[in-house]
C-alpha cells in the first residue's frame, strides 16, 4: 500500500482511539470525533515542501544527512522549504560543524513504521549517509498497529542503516496528548498510547547503539504551553517554529552521533 495516500487525519486518529475505548463511552467519543474532524480538516494537503539540497555548500567537507519517517520528518506544516525539519537541522548542523550538509529526505506523509523498509528501498545501494534521523510512530498509534510490530520494524531500519555505516538518531513518538482539537477523553487515550510506544521504541533501539531523543519530553511541553505558535494551520502538525524547536532538540544528539 502506498503510504502517501494515508496522511495523518483527525478521522484516522479518532477511529484508532475509538477501538480502544470502553463500549459504554463510545457514543460520547463518536460525538467528540465528529467535532475533531470538523476542526482539523486537511488545510496542508498531503505533500511536504521539498527541501533536499546541499546546505552551506561553500563550507565544503560535506556531511550527508538522511531523514526517514512520517509527516513530521518530512516537514509537513512548514511555511517554506528552509523551515522544514530536515532543512533546519541541516543548517544548524552546518553552522555547528563548519561543514556543508547534503540533505536527503525519504520520509513520507502518512508513513507508519512499516514504511521505513520501503523508504530505505528508494536509496541507492551505494548511498551511505553519515547520519540518519528517524521519526515515526504517530501513525502507528492512530492506526492501532501493535507496539511489538512497530518497534520491530523500527529496529530493522536501524540495523539496515548501521549496515551502511550510518549513525542513527531516533526521535521517539511525540505525545498525541498535545493535540488540543481532540477533546477529552480521546486526548488522554492518545497520550497514553503514544507514550507507551515511545518507551518501547527507546527500549528497542537504544541497545542497538541508536541515539534516542524523547520528543515528548524534549519539545512536548512547548506544544502544550504555546499551541498557537508551535502548531501549523491544522493544529495537528508542527509549524515552522515547531520544527525549529524540534531541530534544536535533535541537534546535540546528531552531533554526538557524528562524533561517536
Amino acid at each position: 500500500m502506498d503510504v502517501r495516500r494515508r496522511p495523518v487525519t483527525s478521522g484516522l486518529l479518532v477511529a484508532g482511539l475509538l477501538t480502544g475505548a470502553a463500549v459504554g463511552g463510545r457514543d460520547l467519543l463518536r460525538r467528540q470525533a465528529a467535532v475533531a474532524r470538523e476542526q482539523i480538516g486537511k488545510p496542508l494537503g498531503e505533500q511536504a515542501l521539498a527541501a533536499d539540497r546541499t546546505w552551506k555548500k561553500k563550507y565544503g567537507d560535506r556531511i550527508d544527512l538522511l531523514v526517514l519517517g512520517d509527516s513530521i520528518a518530512a516537514g509537513l506544516g512548514a511555511d517554506e522549504p528552509r523551515q522544514t525539519l530536515g532543512a533546519r537541522l541541516a543548517r544548524k548542523l552546518a553552522k555547528q560543524t563548519g561543514r556543508a550538509v547534503r540533505l536527503h529526505t525519504a520520509a513520507t506523509v502518512g508513513a507508519e513504521s512499516s514504511a521505513l523498509a520501503g523508504q530505505l528501498g528508494t536509496l541507492p545501494a551505494s548511498y551511505a549517509p553519515d547520519v540518519a534521523v528517524v521519526i515515526v510512530g504517530g501513525n502507528d498509534v492512530t492506526h492501532r498497529v501493535p507496539v511489538a510490530e512497530s518497534v520491530d520494524q523500527l529496529a530493522e531500519c536501524v540495523r539496515a542503516l548501521q549496515a551502511r555505516g550510518t549513525r542513527v538518531v531516533v526521535g521517539t513518538c511525540p505525545d498525541l496528548g498535545a493535540l488540543r482539537p481532540v477533546p477529552q477523553p480521546l486526548r488522554v487515550l492518545g497520550s497514553r498510547a503514544s507514550r507507551q510506544l515511545a518507551a518501547a521504541q527507546a527500549r528497542a533501539v537504544g541497545p542497538l547503539g541508536a541515539h534516542v531523543v524523547s520528543l515528548a519530553d524534549a519539545v512536548g511541553p512547548f506544544f502544550v504551553s504555546a499551541p498557537e505558535e508551535m502548531f501549523s494551520l491544522d493544529r495537528f502538525h508542527p509549524s515552522s517554529l515547531g520544527y525549529k524547536r524540534t531541530a534544536g532538540a535533535l541537534l546535540p544528539h546528531v552531533l554526538e552521533a557524528l562524533n561517536a
